[in-house]
């Protein structure tokens, strides 16, 4: 890396330079990203490095840095058209939570597809009810660990053409919103949200999901023993109705649609665990257009490279990077301009 190229530490974003044994620096570990440790530095000079071009940013490393791509590690200078691991560099500082399973989730699931509201970077649900804001709040602690509860607010009413009390919980965070919206399809919109099949990990999820979305959109029958759905949604509630085995027939024009669910639908015996990830996926795949070569005739670029443990890549704006040596050794470089022999990995001196 040149010396005053940036990679992602747990700390912030340090110049390679500035990069110390025992500093820690992000990695992407399959779909999450997660910490290792800096265990030895070296240095190296070269006159040639290469500008990588890709759809978020342009960064500088040398020609043959490793860059991880969809078929595997490829060295920087053969990039060009391929894509490379990435992830948005901005929301690595930020705390991460540990997701569990069961029935609060499912009923935090089903009370945000219901009345909640996914912003940027916070998660909220505005409400008549106070017990159904109090028990939104326990969910959503006892599922994510984030503390949460419900305060008094007021919202202008449309019909009744005044402002009438309410309760709010809303509890900022970007992890949240992000994983909500990974939940959902991608886009939490109530008419464009899909069925969060994440509740289908077991029965406990699934009835939370079902308690949670009938006491936001929904209501206990009073003539027969279930509950009633509603929502313009249709594709959602046509997903929900095969789960339950319910017959489902949506309304014309636009109008809102009833699913019915009654409590004897498990002896219907179709619902179908499935596995999904809990966690929040925090890669992508990101574009590289163009790999400028870039060679200096005066002053030599300073190359720095990285032993790490335990995990051997780390970040470069947020693109996936390999330590570019092996067995200890920095990966020896091209020729020098006029035939000079170049230098040998052997004399690149130790970081302390």
């Amino acid at each position: 890396m040149p010396s005053n190229q940036t990679v992602n530490a747990v700390e912030g974003r340090l110049r390679a330079r500035d990069v110390r044994v025992g500093c820690r620096l992000w990695m992407l570990d399959g779909e999450r990203t997660v910490p290792t440790t800096v265990t030895a530095v070296a240095t190296t000079r070269a006159r040639e490095v290469v500008d990588v071009v890709t759809d978020r940013v342009s960064f500088t490393v040398a020609p043959d840095q490793m860059l991880g791509t969809p078929d595997g590690w490829v060295h920087a200078r053969d990039a060009t058209g391929t894509v490379l691991a990435w992830t948005q560099a901005r929301k690595l500082c930020r705390t991460r939570l540990t997701v569990k399973p069961g029935y609060e989730l499912g009923y935090l699931i089903g009370a945000n597809c219901a009345d909640g509201t996914v912003g940027k970077n916070y998660v909220s649900l505005v409400v008549n009810d106070e017990a159904f804001a109090e028990r939104y709040a326990a969910c959503l602690t006892a599922a994510t660990g984030l503390p949460a509860r419900p305060e008094a607010v007021t919202r202008p009413s449309g019909y009744l053409q005044r402002d009438v009390p309410g309760f709010r919980v809303r509890v900022v965070s970007s992890y949240l919103a992000d994983l909500m919206r990974q939940y959902v399809g991608g886009d939490a919109h109530h008419m464009r949200q899909r069925f969060p099949r994440v509740v289908l990990r077991d029965r406990e999820t699934f009835e939370g999901f079902l308690d949670g979305y009938a006491d936001g959109d929904g209501w206990r029958a009073k003539a027969w023993s279930g509950r009633l759905l509603v929502s313009a949604n249709v594709p959602f509630l046509s997903d929900l109705a095969q789960v339950v085995g319910a017959r489902f027939t949506p309304r014309n024009r636009g109008l809102a649609s009833q699913l019915a669910v009654v409590d004897s639908w498990p002896a219907r015996g179709t619902f179908q665990s499935e596995q999904h990830p809990l966690q929040l996926r925090e890669s992508c795949w990101t574009q590289v257009h163009e790999v400028r070569p870039r060679t200096t005739v005066n002053k030599p670029f300073t190359l720095y490279s990285y032993r790490l443990d335990p995990h051997p890549g780390f970040l470069v704006h947020g693109h996936l990077a390999r330590q570019p040596w092996s067995d200890g050794r920095v990966t020896p470089l091209t020729p020098r301009p006029g035939g000079r022999r170049p230098r040998l990995p052997g004399v690149c001196r130790p970081v302390p």
